[in-house]
């Protein structure tokens, strides 16, 4: 039997798609999924951790079940969103956990809204902060430009999201099975319109914003962050991590998860959520136990 619980929240023009897991009682962890994924890339995550705390997911807007218009794309639009979805769920001690865009999401809501207890962002470069330059400069990220362009990529992806998507799967997966059939197609059909297309492409088109915003928004933030990257994702994390503390995070740990290439939450579900967990149990003694 499907153990997730699944509703449609309505804020304002925007139908959301919510899927919940757990004690509703429990302590709350709102899961953000990053390009090109749904809700969908925490479900074995969110089986991890229903024992423990009350597990939400959320389609990102326009993508998947989440329906109506958009925001800009840019990361701090998005992250209101979140809150006032949060607010309509009457969330509180909230811990909010970013994939990917997902994790730009968490940054920009961490930044703007105190009343987060605390972040996890995984796999990913903040915009505007250290190592943002020499990320977008690798001609290894060469699809960061491409879904900039407008209209584009639209017209090329549709009808081919599943072939175009399996691309990343295979590159950046440290075992690209571990994305399995099954997933591979619910992620394309999440984006399998123009408008879902574009609502994730906008992301990106986004990014100069962000990083403007991001850079001119510093200063200590005491809220707790872990930042996760998969054991075989490239690139050295310190860098990133001086980016958070020069932006002036002053609580900013670190972990890796073991197994697991971009793509940690389907990759290595149960380590992920160990190590979340671990983080967790600084405030919530039964997490992961």
């Amino acid at each position: 039997m499907d153990s997730f619980r699944h509703r449609q929240v309505t804020l304002d023009s925007a139908d959301l798609h919510v899927v919940e897991a757990g004690d509703p009682a429990a302590a709350p962890v709102l899961f953000l999924h990053g390009w090109p994924q749904c809700w969908l890339s925490w479900r074995a995550v969110m089986t991890h951790a229903a024992a423990d705390v009350r597990a939400i997911a959320v389609d990102l807007p326009g993508v998947g079940g989440s329906t109506g218009a958009p925001p800009d794309g840019t990361k701090r639009a998005l992250a209101q969103v979140v809150h006032r979805l949060a607010g309509e769920l009457d969330l509180s001690g909230v811990t909010l956990v970013g994939h990917d865009v997902g994790g730009m999401i968490a940054y920009a809501y961490l930044r703007a809204y105190p009343d987060l207890a605390r972040a996890v962002i995984m796999d990913v470069v903040i915009p505007g902060l250290e190592p943002w330059a020499r990320v977008v400069a690798n001609p290894y990220i060469w699809h960061f430009a491409f879904h900039a362009v407008e209209n584009l990529p639209e017209t090329l992806v549709a009808g081919h999201e599943r072939e175009y998507f399996d691309h990343f799967y295979d590159v950046l997966a440290a075992d690209p099975a571990t994305i399995t059939d099954e997933a591979r197609s619910a992620h394309a059909a999440a984006y399998a319109s123009r408008a879902a297309l574009t609502a994730g492409f906008s992301w990106y088109r986004a990014f100069p914003r962000d990083a403007e915003e991001n850079a001119a928004t510093v200063g200590p933030l005491a809220t707790p962050l872990l930042y996760l990257r998969g054991e075989h994702e490239r690139g050295d994390m310190e860098p990133y991590l001086t980016g958070f503390r020069a932006a002036g995070l002053t609580d900013v740990t670190h972990a890796r998860v073991p197994g697991a290439g971009h793509f940690a939450p389907e990759e290595s579900p149960a380590q992920t959520w160990q190590a979340i967990a671990g983080f967790l149990s600084r405030w919530c003694p039964g997490a992961g136990h």
